[in-house]
C-alpha cells in the first residue's frame, strides 16, 4: 500500500494511527511476536591473552600456548626471546572472546564482550585484556577488543589444599569493551516485500496479525506463507520502510493459545503445566514404599567359670517396611489446571511425585498434552 501513496497519504496514515489506533484488550505487540526476516545479530569470537593477574594465571608447564603467545605477541612488539627460554609465569591466562554483533550496527560504536579462560586459570579477576580481533563465521574481522575485567567470582584457597569459591571466577565481562570495525551487510532495504517470522510458529497468530495489518494499511497488504511467516508490502524508500515497520511493530494481535504441555524438570523436580492441560476419566493411587534396615552391635559374655568362653560382638539387624498412605482420587472428563494441582495437593503428594502421577497418566492416554522432560 505505501508504494502506491505519496507523502501527503504517508503522513495522513501515521497521525491516523497515533489519533486513532488504540490498543487491543489482551493483545501483543508484533514486536514482541514477531521478527523482521535478515534483521539478525551475529556472533563474533576471537583468541587473546589476560595479563594483571595476582598469581591466578595459566601454569604454564601444562598450558604451552599460553608462553607460545606471549612470544608471538613479544615478537610483533620487537621483543625476541631466546628459543630455549620458556617463561614460567603466573599472571597471564589465555582467553577465548566472544561477542554478539547486533544488526545495524555501525563502524565506531562498541559492544560487550565475554572473557573466558582455556587453560587452567584460577581466575581472571584484576586482569586485563589485551588487544584482541573478533572474527566472524567468514574469518572477517568485525571488532577489536580490550579492556580491564569485570569479574563477580572469587576464590580463596589454603596452604593445607582447602578452597572456596563463589561465582565463577574464571569468566567475565567487558561492557563496552569492543569497537566494531566492519558492519554486517543486511537485504533490509531491498524489494518491495519484508517477510516477519513467527518467534512461536502458529497458523492462528499468523493468520491474526495478517488480518490486523491489513485493517490498518489496506486489503491485500499482508499475505499468510506459512505458520510462521507473514508477508507484507513495504514502500522501497528506506524512510519511509523504517516508518512503516515502527508502526507495524506496535499493532496489536491476540496470539493463538499455546499447545497444551505439561513441563517437567527432573533435577529440580520443578512442574509447569498450561491452562490447557485436560484430562480423561481416570482413578490414580499413588503410595510409597520405604524400607529401613538398622543395624546394632552387642556384646555377648560367656557363663561364669567357663572354660572355653569367649566375649564377641553380635550384629543385630532390624529391618521395617512401611507402604505409607495409599490415596487415590478421580478425575471426571475436562478436568482443568487448578483442580489437578488441588486434588494432587489433597493427597500430600511431593512435586516428585507429581512427576510420577503425570508420567503414569501420559502413558494411561489420560492425560491430553505434551509431556516434556527437560
Amino acid at each position: 500500500m505505501f508504494g502506491r501513496i505519496g507523502s501527503a497519504g504517508f503522513l495522513g496514515i501515521v497521525l491516523g494511527m497515533i489519533l486513532g489506533f488504540g490498543p487491543a484488550v489482551r493483545a501483543d505487540r508484533i514486536k514482541d511476536l514477531a521478527q523482521v526476516q535478515g534483521v539478525r545479530t551475529n556472533q563474533l569470537i576471537g583468541y587473546g591473552l589476560v595479563v594483571g593477574l595476582d598469581g591466578t594465571g595459566d601454569q604454564t608447564s601444562q598450558a604451552p600456548f599460553t608462553v607460545q603467545s606471549l612470544k608471538n605477541m613479544l615478537a610483533q612488539l620487537g621483543v625476541t626471546l631466546p628459543s630455549n627460554v620458556n617463561p614460567q609465569l603466573k599472571n597471564i591466562a589465555a582467553v577465548s572472546v566472544s561477542a554478539e554483533l547486533p544488526a545495524f550496527v555501525k563502524p565506531g560504536q562498541t559492544i560487550d564482550v565475554t572473557v573466558s579462560s582455556i587453560a587452567n586459570a584460577q581466575s581472571l579477576r584484576g586482569g586485563t585484556l589485551l588487544m584482541t580481533p573478533l572474527r566472524g563465521v567468514d574469518g572477517q574481522i568485525y571488532a577489536i577488543a580490550q579492556g580491564s575485567l569485570l569479574v563477580s567470582g572469587f576464590g580463596v584457597q589454603g596452604r593445607d589444599g582447602s578452597k572456596l569459591t563463589v561465582n565463577v571466577p574464571s569468566a567475565g565481562r567487558i561492557p563496552n569493551g569492543a569497537t566494531v570495525e566492519r558492519s554486517v551487510p543486511t537485504l533490509f532495504d531491498q524489494g518491495h516485500f519484508v517477510v516477519l517470522n513467527l518467534n512461536e510458529p502458529d497458523f492462528t497468530t499468523a493468520t491474526r496479525m495478517v488480518a490486523s495489518i491489513n485493517k490498518m494499511f489496506g486489503a491485500g497488504d499482508a499475505t499468510v506463507i506459512d505458520g510462521g511467516s507473514v508477508r507484507v508490502r513495504a514502500p522501497t524508500d528506506p524512510t519511509q520502510r523504517v516508518a512503516f515497520l515502527s508502526m507495524v511493530d506496535g499493532l496489536k494481535v491476540d496470539p493463538g493459545s499455546a499447545p497444551a504441555r505439561v513441563i517437567i524438570n527432573s533435577r529440580t523436580g520443578t512442574v509447569v503445566i498450561s491452562r490447557n492441560v485436560r484430562v480423561s476419566p481416570v482413578a490414580v493411587s499413588h503410595g510409597s514404599l520405604s524400607v529401613s534396615v538398622k543395624e546394632q552391635q552387642s556384646v555377648s559374655q560367656p557363663a561364669p567359670f567357663s572354660p572355653n568362653g569367649q566375649t564377641t560382638v553380635v550384629n543385630n539387624s532390624t529391618i521395617q517396611v512401611n507402604e505409607g498412605g495409599h490415596h487415590m482420587f478421580l478425575f471426571d472428563p475436562g478436568v482443568k489446571l487448578d483442580q489437578i494441582v488441588r486434588a494432587v495437593n489433597e493427597v500430600g503428594a511431593a512435586p516428585s511425585d507429581l512427576v510420577a502421577i503425570l508420567e503414569a497418566m501420559k502413558e494411561a492416554g489420560a492425560l491430553h498434552a505434551q509431556l516434556i522432560v527437560i
